[in-house]
């Protein structure tokens, strides 16, 4: 299994938001990330299967939003720069409408501020469970109110809510998204399929 590139980048290398948006946009072929310890993450492209249901899932969440209007929803090439100095790109995310509505005209151009407050990362065949697991966490502490890391070669879901311990599903049909996305049920049969 391949797993992402993380390149250590000396304490003396550091370099503005701006810098870091220019590195990616001369790289367009890469997805980047850049951890809370300013190690640049390099993260392999993904393939069909997990491109589909990475696709389906987006699509669910973008309809359930587009009914309900209670926030904005993005998708794994929008970058939040967490307040714990990382840049993640998770594979789709929302914030409540109030969080967004908060952000000035040129926040909302850049790379967003703050921690979404529902995450999902699709374990593809080229990811590493435990490094994604520990992205998780990273959210929880920083804010996160609910994210689901799936893994469809498991069929498996982890819950991660705040000051609980991950909560582990074999094989679920479906994921409510409880209080945090009222009424947004995630249909996982053609994720697993």
């Amino acid at each position: 299994m391949m797993t992402a590139l993380t390149l250590q980048l000396p304490p003396s290398l550091q370099f503005t938001d701006e810098e870091f948006e220019q590195i990616i946009a001369i790289n367009k072929d890469l997805r980047l990330e850049l951890t809370r310890n300013r190690e640049l993450v390099i993260m392999s492209p993904t393939g069909g299967e997990t491109g589909t249901r990475n696709f389906d899932l987006l699509g669910q969440l973008w309809f359930w939003n587009s009914q309900n209007n209670l926030g904005k929803a993005f998708d794994s090439s929008t970058g939040f720069k967490l307040p714990n100095g990382a840049t993640r790109s998770p594979d789709a995310s929302w914030i409540k409408m109030e969080r967004w509505d908060a952000l000035t005209a040129q926040q909302k151009k850049k790379f967003l501020p703050l921690c979404p407050d529902f995450v999902v990362e699709l374990v593809s065949e080229t990811d590493d469970v435990e490094d994604t697991q520990s992205k998780m966490q990273e959210y929880l502490a920083i804010g996160l109110q609910l994210g689901w890391l799936i893994n469809p070669q498991d069929q498996q879901v982890e819950i991660y809510r705040p000051n609980q311990v991950p909560e582990v599903l074999q094989s679920p049909t479906s994921l409510s998204g409880e209080d945090v996305l009222p009424g947004f049920i995630l249909n996982l049969q053609p994720i697993f399929a």
